[in-house]
């Protein structure tokens, strides 16, 4: 038997590493150093070797939403539009803030799609917003050099048989409203338009009970319209239907009127005070809520005051202006306040006085009307869900 001595157990230890590095590691120096895997390069050798992981590029950042939740875009609507911007630049002095939408009207009486008009508006940081109005806006515009009544004038100019809303429904102006689909495609930026406008009133030629009008001619209009740019490919429209506010019962109801959310993107709302039914001083809430009440009945979509302005009835165009931007926030669903900044049968402006001004531009520097658009934004969609 042989003894197991500690020189002994030391002995076999020292040769078995002797033959281990003969079999393991000798061979890999017979012709040179052992060769390694390039680190830029993925082994295939060996499953004890691990490819570098590959970077991967990141998500790119969802597009903006215009206007961020919680916020509250501010608009301007001026007599000259894109065409002269120096209204635009006199009313962002007062305002001491720079309006992040342009609205400006064209009529299909005479006026070409013209590319310069919305880049003109772009360039500004601002959306452009095309008032698009199915009649011969001329009309309007003699009779007023006539110096007529508002009466007079709303009567003549919403007498256009040859603007009938079935003659849109039927595609008698197809060849027009083509041109304006591809003009507004080749743009590649959004553009939000306000098509006819206060229907449920009575002075235009598109409203639901002139021109020989029949219910149901204007949600046909509509949809006729909103097809036909979007089988042209200009899927990059903001779709705004645009009621006048119900001043009393006897106006006209405005859900027979709605054509529907797959039609429309944004609702709007005109209200003035110091006008008309509103000639005495209403606050915001009186001119509004109703509305905005009767609308929620049938839609979730967001909503836009697409023309506000007051007068100096009662010397408190001030007061007005304050007291309707403290009550904005309490109607979350209203996403933009578009100022009519025209001096038109009443100076609605708020360069009209240096007390309005004050309110105004007060009034809107506050961080819920802190808002940027730019090209790449997507407009917000339906609120409350």
């Amino acid at each position: 038997m042989v003894r197991l001595t500690l020189p002994r157990v030391a002995l076999v230890l020292v040769g078995a590493l002797l033959l281990t590095y003969a079999f393991k590691v000798a061979p890999a120096t017979v012709d040179g150093p052992r060769k390694t895997t390039p680190s830029d390069r993925i082994a295939q050798a060996g499953p004890d070797v691990v490819a570098p992981a590959v970077a991967s590029e990141p998500p790119p950042p969802p597009p903006a939403v215009f206007p961020p939740g919680g916020r509250t875009f501010i608009g301007v609507m001026t007599d000259k539009g894109p065409y002269d911007l120096t209204p635009v630049d006199t009313f962002t002095a007062a305002a001491r803030h720079q309006p992040q939408v342009l609205l400006f009207s064209v009529g299909w009486g005479a006026a070409p799609f013209d590319r310069t008009l919305f880049d003109r508006i772009r360039d500004r940081g601002m959306l452009p917003m095309l008032g698009w109005e199915p009649w011969d806006e001329r009309v309007d515009a003699a009779a007023r050099k006539r110096k007529l009544t508002t009466r007079q004038i709303d009567k003549l100019r919403s007498d256009q048989p040859a603007y009938r809303l079935s003659r849109v429904a039927r595609g008698d102006f197809d060849s027009h409203l083509l041109a304006w689909a591809e003009g507004i495609r080749s743009l590649g930026y959004p553009v939000a338009i306000r098509f006819a406008h206060e229907m449920n009133g009575h002075w235009y030629p598109w409203c639901g009970a002139v021109n020989g009008n029949r219910p149901g001619d204007y949600v046909k209009a509509w949809r006729h319209v909103h097809d036909l740019f979007r089988d042209a490919g200009a899927t990059n429209v903001i779709w705004v239907w645009s009621a006048n506010v119900r001043w009393s019962d006897a106006a006209p109801a405005l859900a027979p009127l709605y054509p529907g959310d797959g039609y429309v993107d944004w609702i709007g709302m005109t209200g003035y005070y110091g006008s008309g039914a509103f000639s005495q001083y209403r606050p915001f809430d009186a001119i509004f809520k109703r509305t905005v009440t009767e609308i929620r009945a049938f839609s979730r979509k967001p909503l836009v005051i697409t023309e506000t302005a007051a007068s100096e009835a009662s010397e408190r165009k001030a007061e007005w202006i304050s007291q309707t931007f403290r009550m904005l926030p309490d109607y979350p669903d209203i996403i933009g306040l578009i100022w009519f900044e025209v001096n038109k049968e009443r100076d609605w402006r708020i360069v009209s006085s240096a007390a309005a001004s004050k309110a105004f531009a007060e009034a809107v520097a506050v961080p819920r009307y802190d808002v940027s658009w730019s090209p790449e934004a997507v407009p917000r969609g339906e609120v409350g869900r």
